[in-house]
């Protein structure tokens, strides 16, 4: 990714899917903050369920580290969430972060409240989720860069087992396009 990459604009010009996340990883733990902070990254948005958590489960003792140590780095982190304001409340008090509960994703007003609350442009803001159809849509229709994770556990609701299935054509096609882009 180049600095000064705008995701909603490069969208618009080259007609992208808005289904196809950035980049995919296994976690946010595994992940290389230090590069996207040299790339000038300065916001990460975070969900909560199977992202830094299992689903309805407090936080890990690892989720509040890494929003410490991203902290530390300089980085402005928030919570956008479509659960209730209790959950993400007090979900994101005890890991230290702002929230957006109730945030309506795939809808991008989530992820815009978000920025003005960080006070961040979409191009140097990362989201990061374990969805296709809210968080990666989401934070691609608001412009932002879109990283997708493996979900962490496999204990989830059934709607969310049903929402998996519908993503799997749509993540062949992706490792398609990136095998396509690869060999050029």
């Amino acid at each position: 990714m180049e600095p000064g990459y705008n995701c909603k604009d490069d969208q618009i010009a080259m007609g992208r899917d808005l289904l196809f996340a950035d980049e995919e990883v296994l976690s946010v733990f595994d992940m290389d903050f230090e590069a996207y902070y040299q790339k000038g990254f300065r916001g990460v948005i975070f969900d909560i369920d199977n992202t830094l958590t299992g689903h309805d489960a407090p936080p890990e003792k690892r989720s509040g580290e890494i929003v410490e140590r991203l902290q530390k780095m300089g980085y402005i982190v928030t919570i956008v969430s479509n659960n209730d304001k209790e959950r993400v409340s007090k979900f994101a008090d005890e890991i230290g972060a702002p929230y957006v509960y109730k945030a309506g994703k795939p809808l991008a007003r989530g992820y815009e409240r978000a920025l003005d609350m960080m006070g961040t442009k979409p191009q140097e803001t990362i989201a990061i989720g374990d969805q296709i159809f809210t968080d990666v849509l989401g934070a691609k229709r608001a412009g932002i860069y879109a990283v997708l994770t493996k979900k962490l556990y496999f204990r989830e609701p059934w709607y969310i087992h049903l929402k998996r299935i519908l993503e799997l054509p749509v993540l062949a096609v992706g490792k398609l396009k990136n095998r396509k882009k690869n060999k050029r």
